[in-house]
């Protein structure tokens, strides 16, 4: 092969792999909305509206391109989703092309580059770049419309941009790729700051190309510079701009009195000019470097432009607007993420300050971040700043400070001590190597090292783990190697075996990995310390500055997808260095062809035969049938309060993109505690009203009623008292100092409550008049609802109440039902209506707690159980339920799926008991048959939330249905126990809770059902026996109960 057909070949194979991607990823997109953040990048995207700090306006305005392509409101999802895997191919094009590029400085490392070695490149980047394409993580995010697979374009770009500067750099014009370079930097602010961390891994290919002294010591030195670039771009550069937009804006509005936005306007002039000045003066000097560099940061901005987008969209009051980026104050707190609050990883307080709370002696407190507000003061306008601000927070001492601060969120404590060594009981400062070990065993072991393990050796199953043997670990094939870490692999439960996510690689990619990063090492020193660093900073340096906990709410290997594209790259010159093994076996040609040939079927075609079930979403709408279960529980004009993101944005997309339900109010109860929130739901949104509320602007705005305190000591002459609602809130929006106390003694006094028993009326009339209840339950309405709230209360909960003195029963109120909290329902779970699979807010007491004649709490029912049921109603709401294919068995049930599963299958429950209840087995029936259909056992785990299937059957006089459904479970139960009685004495400690629950309670718990329900002893007989012989299964470890 030529040099000229290699190239001509390295562009067809390129877009080739290109064109498999493409393929991939588009049969198995996602059609619809799915889980997390993709409903409300969706939503945003269509109509350019703000979403969550820190932004991605690049993606948004992409997305709204792609969604002009369709004029199908329930296709807009598809195409925006289609977005990802475009980006996602091209991801795969340019890596191919990184491949050959580096494989060719490589090769010649080794000799001459010949006919045979030119195979063997083209070979190395079909299967490194088809290695990526078929990889776990990297295929999750290409098929939806989330930030990381554009991210991963970005990444994938600009490294290749930085080949090309590199072997261009001594010619002429060698600096336009620099240029552009800096433009897709500044393009990436507008996607997601992960494309940034390419950066240090360009320094370096600069570094190498032009430094002719290059050893150990200059090497850290460039290694060090190309850090503090990427800090230049991702801390300066950026937030600097803002910074002087902002002051700007400040000065010229408040100082010179200009009208609002004058300042920003100054500002772009300025910079402006001292870009045209700068690019004039070094060209006119013949300033080359100073003209580049310039040119350089011009472009930047260029490329960041795209940020524009967030003010304009915010100042025209866009239903989803968060944070309000109105102005350039605004917007650089919203790119600094403020509303999250500071966290130092270098230097920081750890959980245990909890235990002491003890401030600097020196200086106690510290200060918070002015606030400001527009507002016209005297006819001009002007930014207020509206919080106390000055030695309002507290400066913690350092007895509870350290170095690289791991273990810090108070809420995982008990986890950190459990990883780390700690005993439960200890209240003292975690050790530096106590949170070392957390560090190395927990965030790099792992969560990385799994994640790593995951796309190159093999996955167990698509259940997030929680550093159990049962779920979320990586897994090879081989029995060997598993056993030794997981445990017996023999008699595994079909269950295990058959899910989607179970992928083994046999560690193939991993060694091939292995061989092409030694290869490397031995050959390209200096390529492979680029690709190394490129690698570390895509993986654990991200790992190191996101700092998890344990555990975090979902897997996040997703985030760390930039090291797996470094990884594939070796995999891909693994097949250069098993050529370079192996070309003296035969004709060169035919040994570069065969290793190519046998390392594409052993790679990415196995990775790609194992990964295709678990990552075909094509045809999926399941998460689009949780969000309509949602809207379709609610009445007419209802208020919803929601909790997380997959009872929030899925719902938001439905209302948003579909145009379903828009008469129902959404507000996110985690968002209610901001005063820009508030101000929004204040508003008309598309047919719903503003929220009932009477708490003016100034009264919650930011450093205003934020929390709200009780302490019975203060009002001594009040204690047992019930103040009624509107009393309360009298009290909350009262100035009088009598309603403040200083808690703290600094000067900053806080809002106080009289009582923490209040009483809401009920106006009878309207709660009937308004259909809140029906009529023929007209008699069981109470007059009035006394809630006992807690110590302290947020302003989310202050608004919640509000809603509640303002809404006279005119208007539905419901809640998700995301949490458990009792603040999360304004400590009304005894008067709630399951109405779907939400709960409705009714003047009809059903008590979750049993107490006994102390007054003590014997009983409290979960969440499965709480809220009474008008059967008839929500029978009429869950017909309007489109389930679709959701039980054809060939779409993928992930475990999100299957989790909200959880919901749909025991309101379905619920209401067949409702039904038998009042007598209608029909259908009672009906609906428990409904439920089994479109959710089977045995597809959507969670069994334990089956058990009650065979009993409600028998009572129901299905006899030949409850018999199935206890066959179901007691198969599933007992192939789990045989699983567990493979394992060794020794190692049972490994599965015993699981042996536990599964033998003691949910076995036997199916065997009572039927010992106490089905008419025919000769079959509970059986099923007894079949008991005791599973149990006979465990006399190496049981001996004396076995023998019983």
């Amino acid at each position: 092969m030529t040099s000229e057909k290699f190239k001509k070949w390295n562009i067809i194979l390129g877009w080739v792999t290109f064109a498999i991607a493409l393929v991939t990823y588009t049969l198995t997109l996602e059609p619809t909305v799915s889980a997390w953040d993709v409903g409300e990048y969706i939503a945003t995207s269509v109509k350019l509206e703000v979403g969550h700090p820190p932004g991605a306006p690049l993606f948004q305005m992409l997305g709204a391109f792609f969604a002009m392509f369709t004029s199908d409101n329930t296709e807009i999802a598809k195409m925006v989703n289609f977005m990802s895997a475009l980006a996602s191919a091209f991801t795969i094009l340019f890596m191919f092309w990184t491949i050959s590029n580096l494989a060719r400085k490589l090769a010649a490392k080794t000799g001459n580059i010949s006919k045979g070695k030119r195979i063997a490149i083209l070979g190395s980047s079909l299967v490194g770049s088809l290695t990526y394409t078929f990889s776990d993580s990297f295929w999750f995010s290409a098929v939806e419309g989330e930030v990381y697979a554009m991210s991963s374009f970005l990444m994938a770009l600009l490294f290749w941009l930085g080949l090309k500067w590199e072997s261009e750099i001594d010619t002429t014009r060698g600096n336009k790729w620099l240029v552009l370079i800096s433009f897709v930097v500044g393009l990436s602010f507008g996607v997601h700051i992960l494309s940034l961390l390419v950066i240090p891994a360009i320094v370096m290919l600069y570094f190498f190309k032009t430094y002719k002294n290059i050893n150990l010591k200059t090497t850290a030195i460039a290694t060090i510079i190309s850090v503090l670039v990427l800090m230049l771009v991702f801390k300066f550069i950026f937030p600097f701009t803002l910074k002087f937009f902002s002051a700007s804006e400040l000065f010229f509005i408040n100082s010179v009195g200009l009208p609002f936005n004058s300042g920003s306007i100054i500002a772009t002039i300025i910079l402006i000019a001292l870009f045209i000045f700068g690019l004039t003066y070094t060209r006119k000097k013949q300033k080359v470097t100073a003209n580049t560099l310039i040119l350089s940061l011009l472009f930047i901005m260029i490329g960041f432009s795209s940020w524009m987008m967030l003010p304009i969209r915010a100042n025209a009051n866009t239903t989803i607007n968060e944070n309000n980026p109105s102005s350039a104050r605004e917007l650089l707190a919203y790119y600094e993420r403020e509303q999250y609050g500071d966290a130092n990883v270098f230097y920081d307080t750890y959980y245990s300050n909890k235990y002491s709370d003890e401030r600097d002696r020196t200086n106690p407190t510290r200060d918070d971040k002015p606030k400001y507000e527009k507002k016209i003061v005297d006819g001009k306008d002007r930014y207020v700043i509206v919080n106390v601000y000055k030695d309002i927070l507290p400066n913690y001492s350092d007895k509870h400070k350290g170095f690289i601060p791991r273990m810090v969120n108070p809420a995982s404590e008990e986890k950190y001590k459990a990883i780390a060594g700690i005993p439960a009981n200890s209240k003292r400062r975690p050790t530096f190597v106590e949170n070392i070990k957390f560090m190395v065993s927990y965030q790099f072991g792992y969560m990385y090292g799994r994640y790593f393990m995951w796309n190159f050796v093999g996955r167990q199953n698509d259940i997030q783990g929680q550093l159990d043997i049962t779920n979320g670990n990586w897994i090879s094939g081989i029995d060997v190697i598993d056993e030794a870490r997981l445990g017996s692999q023999k008699m595994l439960p079909w269950q295990a075996l058959l899910n989607k996510g179970r992928n083994t690689y046999f560690f193939l990619p991993f060694i091939l990995g292995l061989i092409g990063l030694f290869f490397q090492i031995k050959n390209d020193k200096n390529n492979f310390f680029t690709l190394f660093l490129f690698f570390a900073f895509t993986g654990f340096a991200i790992i190191f500055y996101t700092n998890p906990k344990p555990f975090e709410p979902r897997e996040r290997d997703y985030a760390v997808v930039g090291s797996f594209y470094i990884f594939a790259i070796w995999v891909g010159f693994g097949v250069l260095a098993l050529y370079e093994y192996l070309k003296d076996f035969g004709s060169r040609k035919k040994v570069a062809i065969a290793v190519s040939a046998i390392s594409l079927l052993a790679v990415p075609t196995l990775m790609a035969y194992q990964n295709w079930d678990d990552h075909d979403r094509s045809n999926r709408y399941t998460t689009r049938l949780n969000a309509q279960a949602y809207l379709e529980s609610c009445d007419p004009n209802a208020i919803m309060f929601t909790i997380g993101d997959n009872d929030t944005f899925p719902l938001w997309y439905m209302q948003e993109v579909e145009g379903i339900r828009t008469d129902i109010k959404l507000v996110n109860t985690s968002l209610f505690q901001t005063d820009w929130y508030i101000d929004q739901m204040k508003r008309k949104t598309y047919d719903a009203a503003p929220i009932p509320s009477k708490l003016t602007h100034d009264e919650y705005k930011y450093g205003t009623l934020d929390v709200a305190y009780y302490f019975q000591e203060l009002f001594p002459q009040l204690k047992d008292s019930v103040l009624d609602l509107d009393n309360f809130m009298k009290w909350i929006q009262s100035d009088s100092k009598r309603t403040f106390y200083d808690l703290d003694d600094d000067g900053n006094p806080e809002k106080i409550l009289p009582t923490n028993k209040i009483r809401i009326p009920v106006n009878k009339e309207n709660v009937l008049k308004y259909g809140i209840v029906a009529q023929k339950d007209a008699d069981k309405i109470v007059p009035y609802i006394d809630i006992t709230i807690d110590r302290a209360i947020g302003k989310n909960t202050i608004l919640m109440l509000d809603i509640l003195n303002n809404f006279d029963w005119k208007q539905p109120i419901y809640f998700t039902g995301g949490s458990n909290a009792d603040s999360e329902y304004i400590w009304l779970k005894d008067y709630l209506q399951l109405d779907g699979v939400a709960f409705k807010f009714v003047p009809i007491k059903t008590p979750t707690k049993t107490y006994d004649e102390n007054g003590k709490v014997i009983r409290e029912l979960s969440l499965f159980d709480i809220g009474r049921i008008d059967p008839e109603k929500m029978y009429e709401n869950v017909q309007k339920w489109n389930w679709r294919n959701i039980n054809d068995g060939k779409i993928y049930l992930d475990e999100q799926t299957k989790r909200n599963a959880i919901s749909l299958r025991n309101s379905l429950m619920r209401l067949s008991a409702a039904f038998a209840i009042e007598g209608d087995t029909v259908k009672a029936v009906e609906v428990l048959d409904l439920s089994l259909e479109k959710l089977p056992i045995a597809d959507f785990d969670h069994y334990s939330l089956s058990m009650e299937y065979p009993e409600m059957y028998y009572k129901l006089g299905e006899l030949k249905k409850a018999r199935a459904a206890a066959e179901d479970l007691m198969r599933l139960f007992r192939e789990n126990l045989i699983w567990y009685s493979t394992f060794k004495a020794e190692d049972f400690d490994m599965v015993f809770d699981e042996f536990d629950m599964n033998f003691r309670y949910l076995y036997r718990g199916v065997i009572d059902q039927i010992a106490q329900y089905d008419p025919d002893p000769e079959l509970v007989k059986e099923v007894q026996k079949e008991y005791n012989e599973t149990l006979d299964l465990f006399s190496h470890i049981f001996p004396e109960e076995t023998q019983e």
